[in-house]
This record gives structure tokens, sequence and C-alpha cells, in this order.
């Protein structure tokens, strides 16, 4: 099954963007995952299982790392990386 995550990090600290660009690093050595990222977000596209493995690893390792951070997702089951044409 094939789905699409938004994700946005929020390190509860003055020194916020490093975590940030590290944990989209690590996401990025995944090969099988596709990722989107912007200002706001970073979107997450592939199989279903895949992704979350990938996904709880990595914010296993930033909770480990980081003294607070909150994680805000929206999963759904659909792969929804095609722009539509308007």
């Amino acid at each position: 099954m094939k789905c699409s995550i938004e994700i946005s990090m929020y390190p509860l600290h003055q020194q916020y963007v490093d975590p940030i660009i590290d944990f989209i690093k690590k996401l990025r050595t995944y090969p099988n995952l596709i990722l989107e990222t912007n200002g706001m977000s970073t979107q997450v596209f592939g199989d279903y299982d895949k992704v979350m493995i990938a996904i709880n690893s990595e914010m296993k390792q930033v909770f480990l790392n980081e003294h607070k951070v909150v994680f805000n997702l929206k999963v759904i089951n659909s792969h929804l990386h095609e722009k539509p044409q308007f």
C-alpha cells in the first residue's frame, strides 16, 4: 500500500534549524522514500511499511538526542506526490 505523510518538526529551543536539517538528511538516506521539502514541512511518499519504519527510526533518534521536540504528522493511504494541473 502506498502512503503520503506530511511531517513538521518543532525542536523547542532557539537552535532549532540544525536538528530539522539533520532529520531530513537522514530520511533522504532511505532509497525507497521520495521526499519533498519546503519551508513549512516535509512530505514523504512510498510504501507504507517502509515509510513508517524509516520515520519511526529517525524520530526515535531525535527523541533520544533532543531535550524537547514536537512532531506533527498527517498520514494518508494514497500516493499524493503528483501535482494537480489546474
